[in-house]
């Protein structure tokens, strides 16, 4: 394994380069090989042409920080690419996927993409979806949050009957939320028929959404086989709606909510009293 010349090592070199040595003598007697010291000694050399080994130590060390660095993206067409598409704004995950395709044969990760903007090219940061031109200390990060919701019973385990949508009472439940409001509502969707529940409730709490649900399905109750939920904080008390409704309950697996259902929502507002009905659209 290759080491490192020491200080000791360099001290010898200035010595015996000083008593008119060649570098395959300097390496034989230093027991290294001789491309060594002609490296050595090339690279460290003084402006005036001799070797010093406080001045090569010195100015190993100075290198010894760009030694590992590299350009993240080296390729002219690829850094062409990565800088016109951000520009348009698609994310680095995009580019890396879609050059392939673009340009076949060359192909770039995400992560060189992050790195190049991050150390580089840093205007370019107020491109990416964060924009940021700095990237978070790994402490600050995201950190994966599973909600303190009790017994749940993962998707995986809901039986295929539910699944296929061959049979009526198994519901599906949501949250809207809205940014300019504390209020919420609450949906519920039958899987076989699509028949859909709509209820505001004045906060998105465990305790409204408890209220509301049973409310809701109270009437369905012979019919209410199970209902399906993501992972809110709202869901909290799904236990004392299936002891109220005589049902089972299903979670998503964290972060995977679209799982539940690919079906499409189009909301169409009528005029009628008011009133807003919600179309799902297989």
């Amino acid at each position: 394994m290759y080491h490192h010349l020491t200080k000791e090592e360099r001290d010898q070199i200035a010595v015996l380069y000083a008593e008119g040595q060649y570098c395959s003598k300097i390496a034989l007697q230093l027991g290294r090989h001789k491309s060594t010291i002609s490296r050595e000694t090339r690279r460290n050399m003084s402006k005036k042409g001799t070797y010093f080994s406080n001045y090569a130590y010195e100015k190993s060390n100075k290198r010894k920080p760009q030694a590992h660095k590299r350009k993240r993206i080296a390729n002219p067409f690829i850094k062409y690419y990565v800088e016109e598409k951000i520009i348009l704004g698609w994310s680095p995950d995009i580019i890396s996927g879609r050059i392939k395709k673009d340009m076949p044969g060359l192909s770039v990760s995400h992560e060189a993409i992050y790195q190049y903007f991050y150390y580089e090219k840093p205007e370019l940061g107020f491109f990416l979806p964060r924009r940021r031109i700095k990237r978070r200390p790994k402490s600050m990060q995201r950190k994966l949050r599973i909600p303190k919701i009790p017994n749940r019973i993962p998707i995986t385990e809901r039986p295929s009957i539910i699944n296929d949508r061959k049979t009526f009472g198994h519901f599906e439940s949501d949250s809207l939320v809205s940014r300019q409001s504390k209020t919420a509502l609450n949906v519920l969707v039958e899987r076989k028929s699509r028949y859909t529940l709509i209820n505001m409730l004045e906060s998105k709490t465990a305790e409204d959404t408890l209220k509301t649900i049973i409310t809701s399905l109270s009437k369905y109750t012979p019919y209410v086989g199970s209902i399906t939920y993501d992972n809110g904080c709202e869901f909290t008390y799904h236990e004392l709606i299936n002891q109220v409704l005589s049902s089972e309950s299903y979670f998503c697996q964290a972060y995977h909510s679209w799982r539940r259902e690919q079906w499409k929502i189009e909301i169409g507002l009528l005029e009628d009293s008011c009133l807003k009905r919600l179309i799902l659209v297989q």
